[in-house]
């Protein structure tokens, strides 16, 4: 035992003598290294990365440039900082780097219209995005991609509704008729939104996988050589490309988990029970009233939502063959459910895009084709405001003695009938009927892509000659239907029971065709571009109804509708620069649009902008600043605006329309088979005209500026624009007698917007395995009517627009000079001295002792938000990423019809047979009675909708070699839509609807999501 110990002993003796000696040998290896990084102008670089190569030993340099650090003789230090090229030197007591630009990113290229430029010489307000800078999130559409990043860009997304569209501003709205959609252009192809009924949103168009880049302009003098299409502002899409030399191959696949994400507070059947119980106790309302009361207790929500789920399949074949024929080929599969227990999308996108080269790179081919496969189920929103006033005392079910559902009375959905048993009209159609027995469905098949041939030519490259032709068709074929049996198909059958068939065609053509000369003369730079562009439009509308319970027999076809516009336009444009310092662009285009005569067709579109790259100068360069870029930007342009519909393609001719109601046919023609329908002849209505219609037209002034600190880890801008809008565009009432209708699309008014704008970055850590980048960008914005009529008076209130509030209809707002669009027209309630409002109670505010139309007053809030902003952050940690996406705006008001129409438990509906449920908002008024037409219109139902929305919150992980192979592979979870900080007390603050009004609003939901 002891000859063991020793042994032991022994041997530990000499290893600890063996390591004693390594550990001498190595101290007398190590050296403390001191250094200083400096720039090429010799200023020190704060906060660059020193590392030991191979080792995670490292440090940053201080405000003068200066590092300490810890090495080995034979080890390599390395250092890095964002905007220079990494540098290596062996280790050594003393050091200095001089860091060298980083070219590349210097001379980063932004697409711009019909072109490009170097992100440094840009004079106009443009945001340039790259989708692999956008946190990874449950992103199912390529609008989603754009919220809250961009300042200045607007985006209101579908409800829950994953049939639905975004709604997309670039600062505000323009015009109040005409759209205020921003042009959206695809891999050079202008998208238009007529894209059918099942391809309403034209960034659905596009695959998110596919996209390489976005491009944002905002202000004139970067959009108005897109001439009349710009005026809303522009986003360029350029989708991914074929790369590298061999063929690889992408996947990418993603599970989603969603649930509903708020609920309207109502009573239970208990609760319903024991409030009627209680308030009308001793009368003879609760004797009725207990006659049609059951017994249950049926939660109505729970009953329509559902935990839904989607998914999203992509796969992507990329390469270059030989080195010359870069080639990428995508499919994509994105099925989407509506967390309504009934609604659904299904989308299969393909895309192909060849980008070879010919002749020594003199010829750049670039051929793009994108083929969409929709198949919509559109959720009926009205179970929404169903489930939320249907009573809950009910069974949701008919059920016959023995307690099985009997589906021989309205397919089994319990529903109110009158008394004799017959139907009802007045009743609310119960939620289970309104979601199972209503029909909307479509599919929608769309193609876009273009051929696009660049030659520069040979012994002059630097002209080159650029052709682009264009196409977008899309079809769209759809039905509605009640089913048989259904409450909705036996109501309809008091009038006529129908099934609707529909089918959309849509042609968009485009031939562009533009020369550029790009040369640089020693300090000075040239770029010159002329072209013409050519775009036609055009829809067919076919419609044909049946009956519903003989599909075969035709109850109407209307004619088919076709419409069509041109647009034809002459551009060119001038860039020059002076050292890279002073840089110039003055552009011109000249629009010519169908849809006026060949007196007002032309419009004529200049803008020019100036830049100063301040940095460049040397009275920067010399200064012991940790500025690293600055530049100043003006900018001027006017664009134009032709875009009222496509129902308005003909609005300067006299002409008739062939009808295509029924009640409009004239009967006793049986022959005319070619002119008519069983025997009915169609007739013709001639239809309101104006010839003198022209261009609206919009200016904008823009200042900007650009900066960047401490080399560019923090950087951003600031824009200030005002944007003139004149000769709106809009629908003017007309004398009795003047013309066809008693409105007409007329020039009149003027309107402006004014905003600032702000984006900040910051690359808090910047390390070789870690990096963290955060974005903040805000918009505060005004929009004013400036002119309304063509002779103003005093006593003109404006035009009244807007969602009724009331079962007689009626108007919310206001388009009045002074004010934003849609700003809410409404009474004043009236409070007691403890702050409660009074039933039927407002102000008289005109002193007359009482309440009529003249005390409604303009409230001078509207739904427009008077700020609006985004967050999100990137942070990585070697083969781990986390990111967030958020947004919110502030100063926004929606008017709450929901709560309005629950603020009273009053009904009368009792006497008619039926009983509706209550929200817990009437307990807060304590109103017991019959709200009275002026009530409707109260203040005390528009609520502050500011909110903050957690968009998404995502974590990942990158395999780069996976058992051998050698690629990457990332697992990560997202949460969607997290949280909504918000006062406002109806579902959701972020509304769709343009006025504000709040009404069967589908919810957003939460989403969880698996990749």
């Amino acid at each position: 035992m002891e000859k063991n110990v020793l042994k032991t002993s022994g041997k530990f003796l000499l290893l600890s003598m063996v390591g004693l000696l390594l550990s001498v040998h190595a101290l007398a290896q190590s050296i403390t290294v001191k250094g200083v990084v400096i720039d090429n102008t010799g200023l020190g670089v704060i906060g660059a990365n020193v590392l030991v190569k191979g080792t995670t030993n490292g440090t940053i340099t201080d405000m003068d440039g200066n590092f300490t650090i810890q090495a080995n003789k034979g080890d390599i230090i390395t250092v890095s900082f964002i905007g220079y090229k990494a540098q290596e030197q062996p280790a050594s007591e003393l050091m200095k780097f001089v860091l060298q630009d980083d070219t590349e990113l210097l001379e980063e290229v932004v697409v711009i219209g019909y072109g490009s430029v170097k992100k440094n010489d840009l004079t106009g307000s443009v945001t340039a995005i790259k989708a692999e800078e956008i946190n990874r999130g449950a992103i199912t559409s390529p609008d989603q991609m754009l919220q809250g990043k961009v300042p200045g860009l607007l985006v209101t997304p579908a409800s829950g509704d994953p049939t639905g569209g975004a709604t997309i501003r670039i600062r505000g709205a323009a015009s109040l008729y005409a759209s205020n959609d921003p042009l959206i252009v695809i891999d050079g192809v202008p998208v238009t939104a007529e894209g059918g009924a099942g391809m309403a949103n034209p960034l659905a168009s596009v695959n998110p996988n596919d996209i390489e880049s976005y491009t944002v302009l905002k202000d004139a003098s970067a959009t108005a050589i897109y001439g009349s299409r710009a005026s809303n502002g522009v986003i360029i899409i350029q989708t991914k490309k074929g790369t590298g030399d061999k063929m690889q191959v992408s996947y990418n696949s993603s599970y989603s988990l969603k649930q509903n994400s708020s609920r309207l507070d109502v009573m239970t059947g208990d609760e319903y029970r024991d409030y009627v119980n209680t308030t009308y106790a001793g009368t003879d309302r609760l004797t009725q009233i207990q006659k049609l009361m059951g017994n249950a207790n049926t939660d109505w929500q729970d009953l329509i939502y559902r935990t839904a789920f989607s998914t999203d399949q992509n796969v992507s074949l990329y390469g270059n063959v030989k080195g010359v024929f870069p080639y990428r080929v995508s499919l994509g599969y994105t099925y989407d459910e509506a967390t309504l227990k009934v609604g659904d999308n299904k989308r299969t996108n393909l895309s192909v895009s060849l980008t070879p080269k010919f002749f020594q790179d003199h010829l750049s081919v670039n051929v793009n084709l994108k083929g969409i496969y929709n198949k919509a189920n559109y959720p009926n929103s009205g179970a929404v405001g169903s489930a939320i006033s249907f009573t809950p005392t009910v069974d949701p079910y008919f059920r016959n003695a023995d307690g099985s559902i009997n589906y021989d009375l309205c397919n089994g959905y319990f529903n109110w009938m009158a008394e004799d048993g017959s139907v009802s009209t007045n009743p609310t159609i119960s939620p289970l009927s309104q979601l199972y027995d209503n029909n909307n469905r479509n599919k929608s098949w769309r193609s876009m892509g273009n051929l696009q041939l660049d030659y520069k030519i040979h012994g002059f490259e630097d002209l080159r000659l650029n052709l682009n032709l264009g196409y977008d068709l899309a079809r769209t074929e759809g039905y509605t239907y009640a089913e048989l049996g259904s409450i909705t198909s036996m109501r309809n059958q008091l009038s006529n029971d129908l099934y609707n068939d529909y089918a959309n065609n849509n042609a968009n053509t485009l031939l562009e065709f533009y020369g550029n000369y790009n040369k640089d003369f020693g300090i000075h730079h040239l770029d010159v571009m002329a072209g013409y562009s050519w775009q036609h439009n055009y829809v067919k509308y076919d419609n044909i109804s049946y009956y519903n319970d003989n599909r075969e027999q035709v109850y109407n076809q209307s004619p088919t509708d076709r419409r069509e516009y041109y647009l034809i336009s002459f551009f060119g444009r001038i860039n020059y620069s002076l050292n890279s310092k002073y840089l110039f662009t003055f552009s011109l285009r000249d629009d010519a649009s169908s849809r006026f005569s060949k007196e007002n067709r032309w419009g004529l579109f200049p803008s020019a902008a100036f830049a100063w790259n301040i940095a460049e100068e040397n009275f920067i360069k010399e200064a012991d600043t940790p500025l690293s870029s600055l530049k100043l930007r003006l900018g001027w342009g006017k664009t134009g605006q032709q875009d009222i519909g496509m129902d308005r393609c003909y609005a300067y001719q006299p002409r008739y329309i062939i009808s295509s109601s029924p009640n409009m046919l004239i009967p006793g023609f049986s022959d005319l088979s070619d002119n008519g329908v069983n025997g009915y002849a169609y007739t013709l209505a001639p239809q309101a005209y104006n010839k003198n219609i022209k261009w609206e037209t919009t200016e904008t002034y823009n200042v900007g500026v650009d900066f960047g600190f401490l080399n560019g880890r923090i950087n951003g801008n600031i824009d200030a624009y005002l944007r003139k809008t004149y000769d709106l565009l809009n629908n003017v009432p007309t004398p009795l007698g003047s013309n066809f209708s008693n409105t007409v699309i007329s020039n009149v008014g003027d309107m402006k917007n004014m905003g600032l704008e702000f984006n900040l970055n910051f690359i808090p850590i910047e390390k070789k395995d870690m990096h963290w980048s955060i974005n903040v960008n805000g918009t505060w914005q005004k929009t004013e009517i400036t002119k309304l009529t063509s002779a103003p008076t005093a006593d003109y209130i404006g035009v009244q627009v807007g969602t009724g509030m009331s079962s007689i209809g009626g108007y919310t707002s206001l388009y009045r000079v002074g004010y934003t669009p849609y700003t809410y027209y409404l009474y004043q309630q009236a409070y007691d001295e403890n702050g409660k409002a009074l039933e039927n109670v407002l102000v008289d505010r005109n002193g007359d002792g009482q309440i009529s139309e003249a005390d409604r007053y303009v409230t001078g809030k509207s739904f427009q938000p008077k700020f609006y902003f985004g967050i999100s952050s990137q942070f990585t940690y070697k083969k781990w990423d986390f990111g967030f996406n958020a947004h919110g705006s502030l100063g926004g008001y929606a008017l709450n019809r929901i709560a309005k129409d629950n603020a009273t438990s009053y009904s009368d509906d009792y006497t008619k047979g039926y009983l509706n449920n209550l929200t817990t908002y009437c307990l807060e008024t304590g109103w017991t009675e019959a709200m009275n037409e002026y009530q409707q219109f109260s203040d005390m139902f528009l609520e502050n909708a500011s909110f903050f929305r957690m968009d998404d919150i995502n974590v990942g992980y990158t395999f780069d070699e996976f058992k051998g192979w050698k690629g990457k592979i990332r697992v990560g979870a997202s949460v969607q839509n997290v949280f909504t900080i918000t006062k406002y007390s109806g579902l959701d603050p972020e509304l769709t609807a343009t006025d504000g009004v709040d009404n069967n609003l589908i919810p957003r939901p939460l989403y969880i999501q698996y990749v």
